[in-house]
């Protein structure tokens, strides 16, 4: 029985049970509407509670139904029979009331949640709108302009926020269903009229109209090329203009439009793709995960510093080690001033952060840290360097603690060797800076054992990421991939095109920013030592571009130096195309023999794009990477790609993987073994067959 039913006192309770998450099936939609009517005809029943089973009220809708015929009964009308009821419903909120989770609790005439509840509409970030009424009750609720942002951005809030909107009308301290039930029972008592939310006015202000077109511009900026936060806003605005069912008809109407889209496709494969991502073949809830009370960060530049937050953010204790105290007084100075950046800006307290930053501690030598659960080094990317931390921390680490790596491309197994417990090695990769982004690309070692990949991959959901396993390689799966890409858009810049005109095509693809903007960011100095370690493995006879070279060797090292790919105004990081860096570039052409050419925007997106999903796909064939949803998922959080078009190996499949492979084959007759088409790639390609379904 997926809704429950049972009585206290005069009280009715509705305990939705559908694991894991409650999601809104078939069955659970005609339970509810079942289960309303018995409570509702019976005389002894006064009030009713609807509940969910285990640590959430409802998740949402089952997005898998999606793209499917509709089954009935609708969501809508198991809402409607709930706000239709005589006797007062309380929704009781537990973990999460998303989507169609809180629309019900909307539906529902009074609202109780728990501390740790969060309430949210987040269709938009699967490319669709809220469909059974959130659009048209959250407004008539909580006003206009707080429920228009709830509803353009997605984002849930937590229960103290939930209640000072009004959403909810009380936080329960204890047992949630006592204190729903004697909130039931005060309502009772009290005769509070029920408030049936589609019956009630929305009083929008005289100006909702400047409101509704400032919300187009920002979703506009903030979602480049996505549709569904400015279809939602077109809700917003019928819910303002027309009466409460006609509005809900138009929703309805929108989102069929929405779902068949190839937007809300790729939206709603990435929601998927993240899930898919956390689950390993060879391990499951029997691999016991180590408990981490205590880390240490070897290195206090800026990825040991952002490593060092991390922690700190989610309540850990860390300490930092560096080779001088100078430098560690830099390190700690970096840390103070990002989280003093974070207050001022209204993202935390200020004691807040006092409790972050006491959480940070100097330690004292390598000896210092021998208690540490887990030790990250984010020392210099060089082997040498790396594997004499590694066989320092061997000595002074204790036994069971764990041994991770930061590095972004170099041989993990390598650095394990560098110890006598290579079981306890494991890459931790995060990216820059790494207390921003989401990606963490956990790099598991040919001897890395079970419990330190679990350990890993709760450690990334513990920290706020996005915790993506691969294998052992140059560059593992990210930036070997991404390694393509930047080497194709190097070519095309020796060839005739010009930084600015390479970024633009990928900024207006969806991208946060253009390749050469990204170099500029991350450091052309860090890029030419990544080139340097490949010097030796590289053939005599293979294609490469000095040109990057060139501007390393003039000290433009990007932003940090207000110089590289373009150049930037004292205090701005924003890129300005540089006239020096033409020159460069048209010196570095001749000095090539490569007689330029115009190069159209249609080849750009192919070259780069087309050579990262060639890369990808002998990723996959090599068991690198386990899922080519794997890859996508590190492209969504690692560089930005536009999650609305899913994924480079998601966009091959949309575009067609014969097109790629024929585009591929093409490139390799024009320049070389480079191109050299993924067995893989030529497989799928000729079998009709895709990455998703291979």
């Amino acid at each position: 029985m997926t809704v429950a039913y049972s009585q206290q006192g005069a009280i009715a309770v509705l305990t939705v049970d559908n694991p894991p998450v409650n999601a809104l099936s078939v069955a659970v939609r005609q339970g509810i509407i079942e289960a309303i009517e018995r409570a509702v005809a019976d005389k002894a029943v006064a009030a009713i509670v609807l509940i969910g089973k285990g640590k959430t009220f409802i998740a949402g809708a089952d997005i898998r139904e999606f793209g499917k015929p509709a089954q009935p009964p609708r969501l809508t009308a198991a809402i409607a029979a709930i706000e239709a009821s005589p006797k007062p419903v309380v929704a009781a909120i537990d973990g999460v009331a998303l989507g169609g989770g809180l629309e019900v609790a909307l539906g529902c005439h009074f609202r109780i949640a728990t501390p740790r509840a969060q309430v949210g509409l987040p269709e938009v970030k699967i490319g669709l709108v809220p469909g059974a009424g959130g659009v048209e009750r959250l407004p008539r609720l909580i006003g206009l302009d707080p429920a228009l942002k709830m509803i353009v951005s997605g984002d849930p809030v937590r229960a103290d926020r939930a209640a000072s909107l009004g959403i909810v009308d009380a936080v329960a301290d204890g047992d949630l269903l006592a204190a729903a039930i004697a909130f039931a029972e005060r309502v009772l008592k009290d005769k509070t009229p029920l408030r049936r939310l589609s019956e009630m006015p929305l009083n929008a202000s005289a100006d909702w109209r400047t409101l509704l077109a400032n919300a187009r511009s920002t979703a506009a900026r903030q979602n480049r090329g996505q549709i569904s936060p400015l279809r939602a806003i077109d809700c917003v605005e019928n819910a303002i203009t027309l009466p409460f069912d006609k509005a809900l008809g138009e929703t309805q109407r929108i989102i069929g439009e929405l779902i068949p889209s190839e937007q809300s496709k790729a939206l709603r494969y990435a929601f998927f793709a993240e899930r898919e991502a956390a689950k390993l073949p060879d391990i499951d809830r029997s691999v016991e995960v180590k408990p981490l009370r205590l880390a240490a960060v070897i290195g206090a530049g800026t990825m040991g510093a952002g490593i060092a937050m991390c922690f700190a953010d989610a309540g850990i204790p860390v300490q930092i080690l560096e080779n001088s105290a100078a430098a560690l007084d830099q390190g700690l100075a970096r840390i103070d001033s990002l989280y003093q950046e974070m207050v001022q800006k209204g993202r935390i307290k200020a004691e807040e952060k006092t409790k972050r930053v006491g959480l940070i501690t100097r330690a004292s030598g390598y000896d210092g840290i021998g208690d540490a659960d887990i030790v990250i080094e984010a020392a210099f990317e060089d082997m040498a360097v790396k594997k004499e931390v590694f066989q320092r921390l061997d000595r002074v680490c204790k036994a069971d603690a764990m041994l991770a790596s930061n590095t972004s491309t170099l041989d993990v197994d390598e650095i394990a060797r560098a110890t006598k417990r290579p079981e306890s090695v494991i890459g931790l990769h995060f990216f820059s800076p790494a207390n921003v982004m989401r990606l963490l690309e956990i790099v598991r070692g040919a001897k890395t054992s079970k419990a330190v990949v679990a350990t890993s991959q709760a450690l990334a959901k513990r920290i706020g990421k996005v915790g993506v396993v691969c294998g052992v390689c140059h560059g593992f799966v990210a930036n070997r991939s991404r390694g393509a890409f930047t080497r194709e858009a190097n070519f095309l810049v020796d060839e005739g095109a010009l930084p600015q005109q390479v970024d633009k095509v990928f900024y207006d693809f969806g991208m946060a920013m253009g390749p050469f903007a990204v170099a500029d960011v991350a450091g052309i100095d860090v890029g030419w030592r990544v080139r340097r370690s490949l010097d030796a493995t590289r053939p005599n006879d293979m294609r490469y571009s000095p040109t990057a070279d060139r501007l390393y060797e003039l000290g433009r090292y990007g932003q940090k130096t207000q110089k590289g790919w373009y150049r930037y105004e004292p205090g701005s990081r924003t890129p300005l195309p540089d006239p020096d860096v033409e020159t460069i570039i048209l010196k570095s052409s001749r000095e090539q023999g490569i007689t330029r050419r115009a190069i159209s925007n249609e080849e750009i997106l192919a070259r780069c794009l087309y050579a990262a999903i060639n890369e990808g796909a002998k990723i996959l064939d090599e068991g690198i990477a386990l899922r080519a949803s794997d890859i996508d998922v590190m492209w969504l959080y690692g560089f930005g790609f536009p999650r609305w078009r899913g994924g480079p190996m998601y966009y091959a499949d949309s575009v067609g993987v014969a097109r790629v492979f024929e585009s591929v084959r093409d490139f390799q007759r024009q320049h070389g073994a480079l191109w050299t088409p993924s067995p893989l790639l030529q497989r799928l390609a000729e079998s009709g067959k895709s990455f998703a379904a291979p």
